[in-house]
């Protein structure tokens, strides 16, 4: 069995936290990543930080730019004798195994695969021969080092998700967390990494030749020193986030938090009741007086979704929900199971918001332009990835968890709870001033019809079909909806 460990000396990031913490008795220190750039710079700082123990836990780890710096951060995070330890979901690995079985062999870095896949080539018959294990992943992301300072949300490792793809930018949100949480997420880390469903590699995949390993060294290097690679590189040394941590000057909202994370056996299927982070939420949702925000890029509300969200709205809560349109989103089953919902969520009082494909993600492409002198464009298609929601302006949960049946029923998913009326109206007004120019408000017309309302220019236009679609994209979705793969979704 592996845990986390603590010599008698404080690391860095312990002796730096430590007088924060002892004021702030009972609170833990939250600082908002929702730049794409900056949440990527925080996890590399926080990796090169690291002095004892590095725990990284994700979905999706692509072998891109901002996969391979990362990799490359915890290669050398473990080379100054930090115990590092990757855990990811296996549903996503497809290219990674010689570069997963490398990074294994070195003496401080072990890596294991969540619910692993039997058959490593072709995959999908693991689907065929064990569909209802495999079906089961999980979606948990964050990284922590010296379980005293961790990043959780919704962000996966990808260039889509820090601004540094072209063809699609995802707009998300991530917290990095210090204090008593980050301690929280350590403990929770050591749950998932000794549960039966986390193998070691060496289990799976065979043992790369010492000649191997430096080919795959030496390809780490070349994407490296690609030149769009190192212009993202000194667009993030220009960052000071961690820096200013260590230096106890960072800006931190303090309140209690609370870590929800499903208990790993659910994906076996063994997890129930409290065990859910769904029935948690259930909870403090239902606590609603006033208002509820809620942002969910695959949005599945399910027939009782709807009926909790209207009982909400006639107890006089001011419901509204952004999620992706069908030209913004990328999982197109998914806006299936949301369209078919939406009448009933409008006729029941709640206002529906749909992210523009051309919204803007952040400011991270003109920050890298300013600070590196890099030829990033625009991303062609922007899409929402964020999961969050506020409860009236008090407090607001930040994770991996979409209000969708995948989430509640069959992925493990982790996120926090803040109770910080400052961070939640935050969040609240945020919303509020981006609405009209990053997304269109989905309305009931008199006739019973629904309109996309595009308040852009300070106007109202309104169409009667889905914007930015074509007529064979709404019947596939149309198509789709007629489907019984709800739990699926």
């Amino acid at each position: 069995m592996s845990t986390d460990w603590r010599p008698q000396n404080a690391t860095a990031l312990e002796a730096a936290i430590a007088p924060l913490a002892s004021a702030h008795p009972g609170c833990s220190g939250i600082h908002p990543l929702p730049d794409g750039l900056d949440a990527f710079a925080a996890r590399m700082l926080l990796a090169r930080a690291a002095q004892r123990t590095l725990d990284v836990q994700y979905y999706i780890w692509d072998d891109d730019k901002t996969g391979a710096l990362l990799f490359d951060a915890l290669r050398t995070a473990a080379d100054r004798g930090v115990r590092v330890r990757l855990l990811l979901d296996d549903h996503n690995t497809a290219g990674l195994d010689e570069k997963l079985a490398e990074l294994d062999t070195h003496a401080n870095l072990e890596v294991r695969l969540f619910n692993p896949l039997r058959v490593r080539r072709p995959r999908w018959i693991n689907y065929l021969i064990d569909f209802t294990r495999v079906n089961r992943r999980m979606h948990n992301k964050s990284i922590t080092a010296d379980a005293a300072a961790t990043i959780i949300g919704g962000r996966n490792v990808s260039d889509r998700y820090f601004d540094a793809a072209a063809d699609m930018a995802f707009a998300d949100l991530d917290v990095l967390a210090v204090g008593p949480v980050a301690r929280d997420v350590a403990t929770d880390f050591d749950r998932y990494w000794n549960s039966d469903v986390a193998c070691p590699v060496q289990r799976l995949l065979p043992r790369p030749t010492t000649a191997r390993c430096a080919e795959l060294a030496a390809q780490a290097r070349r994407i490296e020193c690609d030149p769009a690679a190192a212009a993202y590189v000194r667009a993030v040394h220009a960052l000071a986030a961690v820096r200013e941590l260590l230096q106890g000057q960072l800006a931190l909202e303090w309140a209690p938090v609370r870590l929800l994370s499903d208990d790993p056996g659910k994906a076996l299927g063994r997890a129930r009741g409290l065990q859910h982070v769904s029935y948690r939420l259930d909870a403090i949702i239902g606590e609603a007086a006033s208002s509820f925000d809620l942002v969910s890029a695959y949005f599945v509300p399910t027939s009782r979704g709807v009926d909790a969200f209207a009982q909400l709205a006639q107890r006089g809560v001011k419901i509204r929900v952004l999620t992706n349109s069908l030209a913004a989103t990328d999982v197109a089953a998914v806006h299936a199971g949301y369209a078919k919902y939406r009448k009933r969520l409008l006729r029941a009082g709640i206002a529906l918001f749909e992210w523009l494909p051309s919204a803007q993600t952040s400011t991270g492409r003109q920050r890298l332009l300013a600070v590196s002198g890099s030829r990033f464009g625009r991303s062609s298609v922007a899409s929402l990835h964020a999961k969050t929601f506020s409860v009236d302006r008090r407090s607001l949960f930040v994770g991996s968890f979409n209000f969708d049946p995948r989430s509640a029923r069959l992925n493990t998913e982790m996120g926090v709870v803040i109770d910080s009326p400052a961070l939640a109206c935050r969040v609240e007004t945020g919303i509020s001033q981006r609405l009209p120019q990053s997304a269109w408000q989905v309305v009931l017309a008199p006739n019973g019809r629904l309109q996309w309302l595009d308040r852009r220019d300070g106007n109202a236009d309104r169409s009667t079909v889905e914007p930015k679609t074509h007529g064979v994209q709404r019947f596939g979705i149309w198509l789709l909806s007629l489907l019984p793969i709800e739990w699926l979704l």
